[in-house]
């Protein structure tokens, strides 16, 4: 098994390797049909709740400085530190642009099926934190996107909102 340290560096190198050819979303994708291969019946069939019990193992397999909320149809995830990108910043080589799209990169299509909507605040890809929501209910979820716009770039936002509810 390779260590943590040496995958993450690995992992940025493979992120600048397709990001230019185009390829970057195509690898996304394809961790997102491998995560939906574990867990998208889990999440279909136990919605939130599946989702935290689910962070309540990688926050402790993976090390991260996460706080975590559920309560009244919304799962609130703050990661404080993740411990992906820190190694990252952590050695000679500089990181991706796009190292942070990884998370919502595969977690989007896998909530889609499921039938949750996800609002992923990615804020600085030198920093290693980030905060998303979830919901069961896109009117909830379009409430929280347009109050993050209020405060953050749309272009640090990600979501799985159907475009006729952003236009609206």
């Amino acid at each position: 098994m390779i260590p943590s340290d040496h995958f993450v560096r690995f992992y940025n190198e493979v992120f600048k390797c397709l990001e230019p050819k185009g390829l970057l979303q195509t690898y996304f994708d394809d961790i997102g049909r491998y995560a939906a291969s574990r867990n998208l019946e889990k999440f279909k069939k136990g919605g939130l709740q599946a989702v935290y019990d689910y962070y309540l193992v990688i926050r402790k397999e993976e090390n991260c400085e996460m706080d975590m909320e559920l309560s009244d149809g919304e799962f609130h995830q703050r990661m404080n530190k993740c411990p992906s990108l820190s190694k990252v910043l952590n050695n000679d080589a500089s990181a991706s642009p796009s190292y942070c799209l990884h998370c919502p990169g595969w977690t989007l299509p896998v909530y889609t099926a499921a039938g949750l909507y996800q609002v992923y605040n990615l804020k600085e890809p030198d920093q290693p934190h980030c905060e998303s929501w979830l919901y069961d209910d896109p009117k909830r979820a379009l409430a929280r996107y347009r109050k993050l716009l209020e405060t953050v770039p749309a272009s640090r936002i990600r979501t799985n909102l159907p475009k006729s509810l952003l236009e609206e």
